[in-house]
């Protein structure tokens, strides 16, 4: 039975040692950077508009966004407004066994009026 913990913790320890290097992608400058890329439509401001818009992006092996569409979006006026503010935005890249890869991510972007 010892034998048996010991295999389990040397898997596990593996495994984690594995799965360290595994890394999604993430915004450079953190959540604030795309945030500062957001600019409130005019229209929706006029309107008292708020919202949450998912962005699904692929990000590049350089942490470039390849593609950006439309997951889910409380309002179409956001729209725009949220795919240019995840577009201009770089993110880090995504690590798969420590190398560079291409990965898919949802970004949830906020509109919300002071």
């Amino acid at each position: 039975m010892i034998h048996l913990k010991v295999i389990l913790l040397l898997f596990l320890v593996a495994a984690a040692a594995v799965f360290a290097q595994d890394k999604e992608p993430y915004p450079k400058g953190g959540l604030e950077a795309i945030m500062q890329n957001v600019k409130y439509p005019k229209e929706a401001k006029k309107a008292n508009i708020e919202g949450k818009v998912l962005v699904k992006a692929k990000i590049d092996k350089e942490g470039n966004v390849a593609e950006a569409s439309i997951l889910k979006s409380d309002n179409d006026m956001l729209n725009k407004a949220a795919l240019n503010a995840v577009k201009a935005t770089k993110f880090t890249s995504a690590l798969k066994d420590g190398k560079a890869v291409e990965a898919e991510i949802v970004v949830p972007i906020m509109f919300k009026l002071k």
